[in-house]
């Protein structure tokens, strides 16, 4: 066993000795053809379901695409030039279509190269509004559905840099926009000045859990750029293009009109500005304006927020979650907290919700108070709300059936979120008079649409429930044979009319119109499956159990044309996975996995080697599980451990794989995953680790579903990193980065520094910087070449 062990150690050193410098590679003919195909377009319907858009993209980006302008500030990208997110995906067609016609309708008069984004229908869905990116910036276009006919209605001086650059006015006649300012001032280039000071930060001696934040401001320079980008003059805008200014130059991050249209709520960023957390915790200011511009009321003021509390259910203090009340003409909602927004203190009440009716002379009003954390509140266009509330160290979800007349209140739903089980579904909603969604609700009975997870597998269903008794009624749950349907909308429940998508592992998915009453479907989109090349391949299920008694699961896919009976060639196995925390063994052994979905291979999966012979245990069950007062990390490494022994048990058990022959990979935490399996087990011949993070004590005040700091758990910072644990890892391993990565926590640099240790200690390793990468890559030359270095590694490790 050494000394094979070492002939493989020697060949993969060798074969990677000769791959410096190389330039980018495609993989191998049956990879590329899955992994360049042509995507199918995306489906929008309006609310009332009699119009279907179909928006068209590239596959994927470019490098071009990847390499345009871009400045980093206060937790954004953008592109100073073209002002709009650096990292926005563009379409570049669209048809329409009615519901019950058969065929697209060309838009006409479309851009020319577009660069098409923020696409919304009107209040009336008569029309759609979409902005254009330009080699100059970002214009408005409007398409009238009827005509099919696109016309452009302002030049390409919109400001997108926060987000989308127009708001409707209710009447469909009128939209709000963002302009660039007049008379803009030059960015500052800092490359070519001279400091005129040191960067001095300051500490007041309160304790606080920030998190590793990417791309924050770092000098004044920053600071002045990012005022600069963020800058726009507000205009109204008819559909002849005509502009009328509206609001002066500010610092805008927010715009809705009230449901009535007759008032304008803006936020606007203030200072100061932080170094250490991005804009969504800048002081913010919230006004409503009337329609002559005039402020009503400044509703909201929020100071600078770099003092957090620690732990997931702590909130800032003041009024959080503000918003225009959906079933009312013109009522503002809040929270705020009544415990300072610290979890650790022991009060009756977590939160208070109010209303505050326009134009906000009066006192707000209580609505309710919630003995855990406020999630929101759904309205009904009646006689009711439904209040929501959670708690994390618990899991717990609670939803409350409030009577707005008597302020009566009633448990709805109490349970583990987890628990996907007991999961009731979510409540129907439709647009009322006001153009906002509310709960669905006729005659008093209301619809929950709910996934259907059980343990004998997934059932889509529709619940009816009376909203005085709240007794359910079960109207319709979803059987269907060798396939997965999911319901989209509930059209007409008089006459059971819904709205579904189908799919198998092998038919794309589709939309279908259904009749629960009759059962019979009409197909509503018909587009082909794009990788036929593996519609035959074996896909599966399985169910097996960890050392301790708790149930795990994966999908297991098999080459097409292996003999599933002879089992004569023992296949290598392939395990992409992702761990999750969990606070009971029962919701860590539930699954939520379908063999009917479709089976729709990407970068971020193993799924591509079923070509090449391989055996693919996909979204492998990884629970990690800390039950009453024990933390989830508490066990980490051992839980980690077990989930990957029992997966390969479980398909070695069926006479499939060579144990001797089994890879792990994961992205993000399932990097980090990957990278202690190889240090901590000797499971796997190798493993592949993606844009992962390795080195806990960079990530100090938490990471993923870590809510303790390193002081308060040095010990399982420690333990938990394989950066610390790395005199230990003597597995080939392939670490993959993206070298803008813009995730918190998973810097770059950690990649970095975890291979410069690995290679130091004589590890076999090699690292792939992918150019221009953000945390989830979208090149085509840098998937490509992802493939094939993966490819060719896996070829190495497990078959040579």
């Amino acid at each position: 066993m050494k000394i094979k062990l070492t002939i493989c150690l020697l060949a993969f050193l060798n074969f990677y000795n000769a791959q410096e410098n190389i330039t980018y590679q495609k993989p191998s003919a049956e990879i590329l053809k899955l992994a360049d195909y042509e995507r199918p377009p995306s489906v929008l319907m309006n609310n009332k379901k009699d119009w279907l858009v179909f928006t068209y993209r590239p596959t994927y980006k470019t490098l071009e695409d990847l390499s345009q302008q871009e400045m980093k500030l206060g937790g954004l990208r953008i592109n100073p030039v073209t002002n709009i997110s650096s990292s926005a995906t563009y379409s570049n067609n669209i048809k329409v279509r009615k519901i019950n016609d058969k065929t697209e309708v060309q838009v006409k008069n479309l851009p020319s190269n577009p660069k098409i984004t923020y696409t919304s229908f009107s209040p009336d869905e008569k029309k759609l509004a979409f902005t254009n990116t330009t080699n100059k910036g970002v214009e408005l276009w409007i398409v009238d559905l009827e005509t099919a006919t696109a016309n452009k209605i302002t030049s390409d001086n919109l400001n997108a840099n926060l987000g989308s650059p127009y708001v409707w006015y209710k009447d469909s006649q009128n939209l709000l926009i963002k302009t660039l300012p007049q008379n803009r001032p030059a960015l500052i280039d800092s490359s070519k000045d001279l400091p005129t000071g040191p960067i001095v930060s300051t500490a007041d001696g309160k304790v606080s859990q920030n998190r590793t934040y990417q791309d924050l401001l770092k000098n004044p320079q920053d600071e002045k750029n990012f005022e600069i980008l963020t800058a726009s003059d507000i205009y109204n805008v008819d559909l002849n293009g005509s502009l009328k200014k509206v609001k002066e130059q500010d610092l805008y991050t927010g715009l809705s009109f009230s449901p009535d249209g007759n008032y304008l709520m803006a936020t606007t960023i203030k200072k100061p500005f932080s170094y250490i957390v991005p804009l969504s915790r800048f002081p913010m200011t919230t006004t409503v304006y009337d329609m002559n511009g005039n402020v009503v009321k400044v509703v909201n003021e929020v100071p600078l927020n770099e003092i957090m509390p620690k732990g997931f259910s702590s909130v800032r203090t003041g009024k959080r979650d503000l918003g225009w009340r959906s079933d009312m003409p013109a009522t503002l909602v809040y929270a705020e907290a009544l415990d300072g927004g610290d979890q650790s203190k022991t009060v009756e009440y977590r939160d208070e919700i109010f209303t505050w009716d326009a134009p906000f002379s009066n006192t707000p009003k209580s609505f309710f108070k919630t003995k855990q954390r406020y999630e929101g509140t759904s309205w009904t266009n009646d006689q009711y709300a439904i209040v929501s509330e959670g708690w994390y160290d618990t899991r717990n979800t609670k939803s409350f059936l409030v009577d707005l007349n008597n302020g009566e209140s009633k448990v709805i739903d109490d349970r583990n979120y987890q628990d996907v089980y007991s999961d009731p579904g979510n409540f129907n909603t439709t647009k009322n008079q006001y153009g906002r969604y509310v709960v669905d609700m006729k005659g008093g009975k209301s619809y929950l649409i709910g996934a259907g997870f059980t343990k004998e597998g997934q059932h889509p269903f529709i619940d009816e429930m009376d909203m005085k008794t709240l007794k359910k009624k079960r109207l319709y749950a979803s059987n269907l044979k060798n396939a997965k349907e999911e319901i989209i909308d509930i059209l007409n429940p008089s006459k059971g009319e819904i709205l579904t998508t189908q799919q198998s592992s092998s038919l794309y998915p589709n939309y279908f119109k259904k009749n629960i009453k009759s059962n019979k479907a009409e197909a509503v989109t018909n587009f082909a499956n794009p990788f036929e090349s593996i519609k035959d391949v074996y896909k599966e299920v399985i169910t097996y159990k960890r050392n301790d008694g708790v149930t795990l699961t994966g999908t297991l896919y098999l080459p097409a044309n292996y003999d599933r009976k002879a089992k004569k060639e023992k296949l290598p196995l392939l395990i992409w996975a992702y761990p999750t925390e969990y606070k009971d063994k029962n919701t860590a052994g539930q699954n939520t996995q379908n063999p009917n979905d479709f089976t729709f291979p990407y970068y971020g999966s193993f799924v591509y080697w079923t070509t090449k012979g391989y055996a693919v245990l996909d979204d492998a069950a990884f629970p990690i599980i800390g039950e009453g007062k024990t933390e989830p990390n508490d066990t980490f490494i051992p839980q980690l451990v077990a989930n990957a022994e029992a997966a390969i048990n479980a398909v070695d058990q069926l006479g499939y794989i060579d144990k001797k022959k089994v890879a792990v990979g994961g992205h993000s935490y399932g990097a980090f995953m990957t990278a202690n399996l190889l240090t901590h087990s000797k499971l796997f011949a190798c493993g592949i680790a993606r844009s992962g993070a390795y080195n806990r004590t960079l990530t100090p005040f938490g990471f993923q579903s870590e809510q303790r700091n390193y002081w308060d758990v040095p010990e399982i910072y420690n333990t938990m990193s394989p950066f610390m644990n790395a005199d230990k890892m003597k597995t080939p391993m392939l670490l993959v980065h993206g070298d803008a990565d813009n995730n918190p926590g998973t810097f770059t640099l950690q990649t970095e520094r975890y291979f410069q240790a690995l290679k130091n200690l004589g590890a076999p390793v090699k690292m792939v910087l992918l150019p221009k990468e953000s945390h989830g890559y979208a090149a085509k030359e840098n998937i490509l070449h992802l493939l094939w270095e993966q490819d060719q590694f896996l070829e190495k490790c497990l078959k040579k």
